[in-house]
């Protein structure tokens, strides 16, 4: 249990130490520093503990989000104060040092919350809103305090602020309006965000299963159970923000399910048509390739761009006061977040012409969408990418380079060519990805000469890529231009071979590797860096897979399924590979926990 000491004389008519033990604080109290330090020493290094001041007057929820957020070491509101076991030396520390810093109204828990700081612990401040948090000094303010408590519903701010504060039209009008209240039922009902995205999935897997039916009936009920997984896909992340329940496996759980939710389906319409005898999987295959490749423009344009306003500065400045403009305008909001085809609307559109239409209407209408989206966001990007002068930091050219996922072989040609590569690197991978995809199509599948562009693709081409840091204004090109390169070889081999199910099983493999750089992404924005040295090598990095495949696709040219068979082989060893290191990184206690407030897509 937590601890919450409570300091100096109680407050008449206080409901305090009800409210913290609502929150599940073993509240003790403490007449001055001295007595708090002593009970402090008191408590298990391993607990979390709250300082809070007895004259505290505010809403129960503004205590919530000080005192039991498990994402912040130490947080605070006005008044009170909370310190996870990482903060807990820091805080004996402050307390230790006495009153020196003590605030003029006597706020303890305030002062020692602004001695954090000074102690080299960031203080995490939530921003309450219209919620209220105030230690009164005299009879008056605590009548003024307890006057705007009552003058704001408390529940009714936790329920807004339970969803995500920038989402698609879809999610905000149709789903977040009631899956609130399904948020508020499971916390209600002790039901855990990690149950609800394992229902959100199972759901969604048991919508692919009637996909893969084929029959019209099968199609309707994958629409509603693919529309009733978004569902529980909103209410997990908002039952997370009602009742603070972040966690490091819901993080995991979170940041990959909707992809393996998404591609699951895409599997299940292939299944669906295929039995109806209409050959869809190149198709689903295109789609998926199309989606991961634009989210990985995403992804590694936002890693580029996290330093963007100290380090581009006039240009980021234009570009944030372009971007308020066009957001005093409601409806172009509204419209610039549906043009990108976000989570909600996709699968809305996946729902409905799943139940109306046929699998390959659907997956047309995915590829078309995805195509104008992905031309749209990207075109953007480019403009800003244009007029920018300044250099990356360090930090962003760690991320891209993390991002490449480059392997052995570019490793290699990195250390040869040198720095060659700087600040053009997104040129040579740009030409690789080219003369890569155009072999592999132009030549004759299992032609010696695709191995030879691999080999000349993994080394040279993708070595000077990466030779220099990647801090040139468009190297954020690098790591989507890689992940083209290595989709589409896989897919386009696949589809010439003509051995049984080759396709299908390069959909396997394509959704291995692409596990694999989603992992990736999540783990960078946890702050931990890329994925271990030894699974990059192992797994052969980009560019290492891309000629394993060109050189199976050699060896196996006149061996009927065999192709398959290899694909098939390399799919499961990856995925086994990449999923037991993702597991025990993301169960890990040191896994940080991600929590995108504004991923949309």
């Amino acid at each position: 249990m937590s601890t919450a000491i409570l300091t100096g004389p109680p407050a008449p008519g206080s409901s305090l130490d009800g409210d913290l033990r609502s929150l599940g604080f073993d509240v003790r109290r403490a007449a001055g520093p001295e007595e708090a330090r002593a009970l402090l020493g008191a408590v298990p290094a391993g607990e979390r503990v709250a300082l809070v001041d007895s004259r505290f007057v505010g809403h129960l929820h503004s205590l919530r989000l000080a005192l039991t957020d498990p994402r912040f070491p130490a947080a605070a509101v006005p008044g009170a104060l909370a310190a996870q076991a990482e903060a807990r030396p820091a805080l004996a520390r402050a307390l230790a040092a006495g009153p020196a810093p003590a605030a003029p109204d006597g706020d303890l828990a305030g002062a020692v919350a602004d001695a954090l700081g000074t102690e080299g612990v960031a203080v995490h401040r939530p921003a309450l809103g219209t919620l209220v948090a105030a230690v009164p000094a005299d009879a008056a303010a605590r009548h003024r305090a307890r006057a705007a408590v009552d003058a704001v519903d408390d529940e009714a701010v936790r329920l807004r602020s339970a969803v995500k504060a920038h989402d698609g039209f879809f999610t905000t009008f149709f789903i977040s309006p009631y899956s609130r209240y399904i948020a508020r039922w499971c916390a209600r009902r002790g039901l855990t965000p990690n149950q609800v995205t394992t229902a959100s999935l199972l759901t969604a897997l048991l919508a692919a299963g009637c996909a893969a039916t084929g029959e019209r009936g099968g199609y309707v009920a994958a629409g509603v159970l693919l529309l009733l997984s978004f569902v529980l896909d909103c209410t997990d992340g908002q039952l997370a923000r009602y009742a603070l329940k972040y966690s490091t496996m819901g993080a995991w759980l979170d940041a990959t399910f909707d992809r393996a939710k998404e591609y699951a389906f895409y599997a299940g319409l292939a299944l669906g048509a295929a039995r109806n005898g209409d050959d869809v999987w190149t198709l689903a295959l295109t789609a998926m390739i199309l989606m991961t490749c634009r989210h990985v423009v995403d992804f590694s344009f936002n890693e580029a761009n996290t330093d963007d306003e100290a380090a581009a500065g006039s240009t980021a400045k234009t570009s944030l006061a372009l971007s308020s403009k066009l957001d005093g305008v409601g409806w172009t909001v509204w419209a610039r977040r549906m043009i990108i085809l976000p989570i909600g609307e996709r699968w809305a559109m996946i729902a409905v012409l799943t139940a109306v239409t046929s699998p390959r209407i659907v997956f047309w209408a995915l590829i078309i969408g995805c195509s104008f989206a992905a031309c749209y966001t990207t075109a953007g990007r480019l403009l800003r990418s244009v007029k920018r002068r300044a250099p990356r930091s360090d930090r962003a050219a760690r991320a891209l380079a993390d991002l490449a996922d480059s392997g052995p072989p570019a490793r290699l040609g990195a250390r040869i060519f040198g720095d060659r590569g700087r600040r053009i690197g997104f040129l040579f991978a740009l030409g690789g990805a080219a003369g890569m995809l155009t072999s592999a199509w132009m030549w004759p599948f299992g032609d010696r000469q695709v191995v030879i562009m691999a080999l000349f693709y993994g080394i040279f081409w993708s070595g000077f890529a990466v030779s220099g840091p990647l801090k040139g204004a468009f190297d954020w090109l690098v790591p989507p231009f890689f992940r083209a390169a290595e989709y589409g070889t896989i897919a386009i081999l696949a589809v010439k071979s003509d051995a049984p199910h080759a396709v299908p099983a390069a959909f396997g493999l394509v959704a291995a590797v692409a596990y694999h750089h989603y992992d990736t992404v999540y783990r960078i924005r946890g702050g931990t860096g890329a994925p271990p040295a030894w699974l990059v090598r192992i797994t052969g990095g980009h560019e290492g897979r891309t000629l394993l495949v060109a050189v199976l696709a050699a060896l196996l040219v006149d061996r009927g399924d065999d192709f398959t068979l290899a694909l098939t082989a390399l799919a499961a060893a990856l995925a086994l590979v990449v999923l037991v290191e993702s597991i025990r990184f993301w169960v890990s206690s040191g896994a940080p926990a991600v929590h995108d407030e504004g991923e949309t897509a």
